[in-house]
């Protein structure tokens, strides 16, 4: 009876109809093709969506203007709630039980068609429990579209971004939801690293067909890390004919790197402008904000209690990737676990000191050490990347591959690949150089603590 009473299907429709007219065909089929209406009460109206990432997505971006639109339609205030869609085959299941002689062509297909679990994805990457802030939106949401649509939207997509933003959360995520929502679905994970070692035995054990055949009759194919293809030359022919194969088949493939691929060295031009054929996104480090939301999505997972003083503490002073606020976080519960102790403030500061002290931990690339010390000596950056071994530039090359060693994790040998190719035993002359320099000559030692102050300060501004 109420049911009927409070039927708001037709302004939940209208409401669609308005909605759709003031956003992207592609945004509203993303968001809005899942959502069904399920019932009415006097002030609410009850839509079904397929998961919490789609509930809380949809309340962000859209809640507040649905919510307009039914108030001018209605004349009242109507509220929005959101019932989690529950497995469609786990429901079917209920009632065939009793239905003991079933014949095997009638049976209900088995709860494996959803919630199987891929051998080479990780359970713990979903699009529900991804973060997503005003740093990773766009990708998240590419990738979303992807996965509802493999081979249709978006192919290729190249995610790309520093260490512990999440480009393999995403890419898995992509594998994970496309893999667990259809039928008969061939996907594909693997790092290119695996890729390359896997080519190399296949070669080896003369089993190049088997190989061609895993990567070439796939429907989705996820290789994580294009950049350590770099000067693989035969792993970057055989990709480009895999790329080719599933391209022209329609076949969704998405990569990740990290860097843009137009600064991977030693790739050869024709796979490179295969990667940049579809779409490529960036990843971004998080804001404060996104920070804050991350570590509390932690906090919940783990099923600890930590005071919002200290998630602001750690937030503030881990500014770069979620890896780093995971190392804090777990620092903290062991240490609390170990001593029953609560997580204080005091606590905290103390046991993450050296964390929050390490200038490792800045937002730092080495783009961006190489624009400001070429901006400081009046040159370019392409100048510091470049053969030219004058003076002039000599020296400040030197001194930006000091400071990237300085500053962050890269390997001597990856550093040179960054200055032009040059390899590690330059690198190490360069930072002993630069040592020297600074022993014998008092003056330069405080310009170049200058530089690195100001790159730490770029580096942490988002």
């Amino acid at each position: 009876m109420n049911k009927s009473k409070w039927d708001y299907s037709i302004f939940w429709k209208e409401t669609l109809n308005q909605l759709r007219s003031e956003i992207s065909e592609q945004e509203f089929l993303m968001w809005f093709d899942n959502i069904s209406y399920i019932e009415s009460t006097e002030k609410k109206i009850i839509l079904s969506v397929p998961s919490s990432f789609y509930r809380d997505q949809v309340k962000e971006r859209y809640l507040s203007s649905l919510e307009n639109i039914l108030h001018n339609l209605s004349g009242s205030s109507i509220e929005i709630d959101f019932s989690i869609k529950t497995s469609p085959i786990t429901a079917k299941n209920e009632k065939p039980k009793k239905k003991s002689v079933t014949t095997t062509k009638n049976k209900p297909k088995p709860e494996t068609v959803i919630n199987k679990n891929h051998p080479d994805l990780s359970s713990d990457y979903s699009f529900d429990n991804f973060v997503v802030g005003d740093n990773s939106s766009f990708a998240a949401n590419a990738c979303m579209a992807i996965a509802k649509n493999p081979g249709k939207a978006y192919n290729p997509c190249l995610i790309y971004g520093g260490v512990g933003l999440g480009k393999t959360h995403l890419i898995q995520s992509i594998g994970k939801y496309s893999y667990e929502n259809s039928e008969d679905i061939r996907v594909v994970y693997v790092t290119a690293e695996q890729f390359t070692n896997e080519f190399i035995q296949a070669i080896k054990d003369r089993k190049q067909h088997d190989f061609k055949n895993k990567y070439r009759k796939v429907d989705i194919l996820l290789i994580d890390d294009i950049h350590f293809l770099q000067s693989k030359d035969a792993t970057q022919e055989e990709l480009f004919h895999t790329f080719n194969a599933l391209y022209d088949s329609n076949k969704q493939m998405v990569f990740t790197c990290d860097r843009p691929v137009s600064e991977i060295k030693n790739l050869t031009d024709r796979l490179r402008s295969r990667f940049e054929r579809g779409l490529n996104v960036d990843l971004i480090p998080p804001s404060f904000e996104t920070r804050i939301a991350i570590l509390k999505k932690k906090i919940e997972e783990k099923n600890v209690a930590i005071s919002d003083e200290v998630i602001e503490l750690i937030c503030k002073n881990v500014t770069t990737h979620v890896r780093d606020l995971e190392a804090a976080l777990t620092k903290l519960i062991a240490y609390a676990d170990l001593l029953n102790k609560e997580i204080t403030v005091s606590i905290a500061k103390n046991q993450l000191k050296d964390m929050f002290a390490n200038p490792k931990l800045s937002n730092i690339t080495i783009d961006t050490i190489q624009r400001i010390v070429s901006d400081y000596f009046n040159l370019t950056p392409n100048d510091l990347r470049g053969k030219k071994r004058t003076k002039a530039i000599a020296f400040p090359r030197q001194i930006a591959m000091y400071i990237t060693r300085e500053l962050t994790e890269y390997s001597t040998t990856e550093v040179g690949l960054e200055f032009g190719g040059r390899d590690h035993t330059t690198v190490m002359h360069a930072c002993q150089r630069v040592d020297s320099k600074m022993q014998a000559d008092p003056s330069i030692e405080p310009y170049i603590r200058n530089l690195i102050q100001k790159i730490k300060e770029s580096g942490t501004k988002f």
